[in-house]
């Protein structure tokens, strides 16, 4: 799966996705305060972005359902301590997210 340009409209599933360089999805997910719960590979207040790279590994619902879940928050995935919603966060950057760690969260 590539990574969606930030700020990006809607793409059909056939078109081809911009890339996006895995610092600059570092970079959205810092911004959005995302890692001051996630890290890349370890656990903090919630999984690692590889621990939910792995949960929903060949779901092709993934993106879609994880979409969601950051923009509207949400818990008892991974435990009972709630994710925040992040609804002021632009939807291009979530999908950009959300790509980049459903690819493992590469740091090249």
């Amino acid at each position: 799966m590539g990574l969606v340009a930030a700020g990006q409209g809607a793409v059909a599933a056939d078109a081809p996705a911009a890339a996006v360089s895995p610092a600059d999805a570092m970079n959205i997910a810092r911004k959005n305060a995302c890692m001051g719960c996630h890290a890349v590979d370890r656990k903090l207040v919630g999984p690692s972005f590889q621990q939910i790279a792995e949960k929903y590994k060949g779901d092709a619902k993934a993106p879609a359902r994880l979409e969601a879940k950051v923009r509207d928050g949400g818990s008892g995935v991974w435990g009972m301590l709630p994710m925040p919603s992040h609804r002021s966060m632009d939807s291009g950057d979530i999908r950009t997210v959300v790509a980049w760690i459903l690819a493992g969260s590469p740091s090249k």
